[in-house]
């Protein structure tokens, strides 16, 4: 039985690559034209592959439908908040996860410092878009087009001297935090706040939140907190991954 399900299921990845008829489908498996078959039949007569009229397969709209519902049901924040406090338990400082949403990225979730300085950030409150180092890896991932619209519209307060400037500027971070895969506000916002963050993606590879370790610099320096972002960078890999189903890595013992 497991080894019917495995090759019913094997179907579903080749058909994603576009519609193959019943011979590519049975060399694909490596089964008999007859095995083949009665797999495809079982699947089409559940709505996960449609047989076409030129009698090749492809996926089916159920399949499709059911990947978008369970997409709308999945909670970001409720995958990932074990791991932002487990993420806090390790380095002691300030963790926050946030969205995009019509135009503002907000902070949905938050796990406070343990040191006495903490920041006074809000879940539900939005962030200073132009520079916390969250707004940029998801504005980041906008197609072109819409970050240079969004840019233009936005204003640029001079939070402190290390603030962005202009909309130039920030175009000019926005394809920098693109091409490396993470962001930083050092001083940006508030001077004596530092602040790294990760990309969290979902099954399309698009960014769907980001997460952020924030330290003022009487805990910990700019180039202190530096040191986190490899473990910032697992952390959120790890989150993208239970988000859109991935398998975990295994870690290979040398």
């Amino acid at each position: 039985m497991s080894q019917t399900v495995d090759r019913a299921l094997s179907i579903l990845p080749l058909l994603a690559e576009g519609p193959a008829d019943l011979g590519q489908v049975a060399d694909r498996l490596g089964v008999h034209k007859s095995t083949a078959l009665r797999l495809l039949r079982t699947l089409h007569e559940h709505g996960l592959v449609y047989r076409q009229s030129d009698q090749r397969y492809r996926l089916g709209a159920r399949l499709i439908a059911l990947a978008q519902e369970a997409m709308e049901n999945l909670d970001i924040r409720e995958i990932a908040h074990p791991h932002l406090v487990r993420l806090n338990e390790q380095v002691g400082h300030t963790v926050h996860l946030a969205v995009y949403e019509e135009g503002d990225v907000l902070y949905i979730d938050k796990v406070d410092s343990r040191y006495p300085v903490r920041m006074y950030s809000r879940i539900g409150k939005p962030v200073a878009i132009t520079v916390a180092a969250v707004a940029k890896l998801l504005l980041a991932d906008l197609p072109e087009a819409e970050r240079r619209t969004l840019a233009d519209q936005l204003d640029y307060p001079l939070y402190t001297a290390r603030s962005t400037p202009n909309a130039p500027a920030f175009l000019k971070e926005l394809e920098r935090v693109r091409e490396q895969g993470w962001a930083t506000d050092l001083g940006g916002h508030e001077e004596s706040i530092n602040c790294i963050a990760a990309p969290i993606r979902g099954a399309d590879g698009r960014v769907v939140a980001a997460m952020s370790v924030s330290a003022p610099n009487v805990v910990v320096t700019a180039d202190e907190l530096l040191t986190l972002l490899p473990l910032v960078r697992r952390t959120a890999d790890t989150i993208s991954g239970e988000y859109s189903g991935r398998p975990p890595v295994k870690e290979v013992t040398p």
